[in-house]
């Protein structure tokens, strides 16, 4: 009977080890679970502290090609102002904006800004975050350089050439082939649409896609936009050979036979 009881007493200090031990376990589970919820609610994430994007990438990615190779006039100006303070408060709380300015060399852009929304003070939560540091961070690195931008948008110098294609070439090979695949992509051009280079010429050769189809520049221009939703804000400009309708259908078309989605073209207010 006394070599049962002893047995009795092992199996119980046996059986109290393992659920102590599985009660652990348990533990440590419930606490990383929660901690980690608590981390993706709060919306903290590792960012650059150079461009503010997430290290593992932006969340979405959204790129402006300005073309000012010609002065708008101030009405212009002022809606273009308008319609980019809506492209800025779009890009979403680790969403990227790359910003350019087309010269008259064909693939030379001007890049003027490249950076992420960080998120406001609004956009943290405050048992896991600095609301002030946030939001200082998101004046100083995000709204005050693209607000310095909005207000230069009518400045502008006559240009001998005007390569729109090659501008979006670029801009598509820099930014947009290495993003992400599924995150969402967006580029939105600010120009009169004009195209004028030597390998072809909306001047020279009007709105005929046609005639682009026959000449070099449908070879030279050609890049793949794959996923990429593309918008026109376009300026008006005095005495066209062509009709605004005719340039819009024009870049739809070359818009759609690179694979891009054609997301609109907007005739801004204005001309010059």
């Amino acid at each position: 009977m006394a070599r049962r009881k002893r047995r009795s007493r092992g199996g119980s200090s046996a059986s109290l080890i393992i659920a102590t031990v599985c009660l652990a376990v348990l533990s440590l589970g419930i606490v990383g679970a929660f901690g980690w919820l608590r981390y993706k609610a709060s919306g903290n994430v590792v960012i650059d502290q150079a461009s503010l994007c997430p290290v593992d990438g932006p969340k979405a990615e959204t790129a402006i090609l300005l073309d000012v190779t010609d002065p708008i006039s101030d009405t212009t100006a002022l809606d273009l102002r308008n319609q980019f303070q809506k492209i800025v408060a779009d890009v979403p709380v680790g969403g990227a904006i790359d910003i350019y300015a087309l010269t008259e060399k064909e693939g030379e852009l001007i890049q003027t800004f490249h950076g992420c929304n960080p998120g406001s003070g609004a956009n943290v939560n405050e048992w896991t975050s600095n609301p002030r540091l946030a939001q200082a961070r998101w004046e100083k690195g995000f709204e005050k350089p693209l607000q310095d931008i909005a207000g230069k948008l009518s400045v502008g110098e006559a240009g001998k050439l005007s390569p729109i294609m090659a501008g979006i070439q670029k801009i598509n090979l820099e930014v947009f082939a290495n993003a992400a695949g599924a995150i969402p992509k967006h580029l939105y051009i600010a120009s009169d649409m004009i195209e004028h280079t030597e390998a072809f010429s909306n001047y020279r050769d009007g709105a005929s896609y046609q005639k682009f189809q026959q000449s070099p520049a449908r070879n030279k221009f050609r890049t793949s936009l794959d996923g990429v939703m593309i918008k026109i804000l376009a300026f008006q400009r005095p005495n066209m050979k062509f009709s605004m309708e005719d340039l819009a259908n024009f870049w739809a078309q070359w818009i759609k036979s690179n694979n891009g989605d054609f997301d609109g073209f907007v005739r801004l207010e204005g001309i010059r």
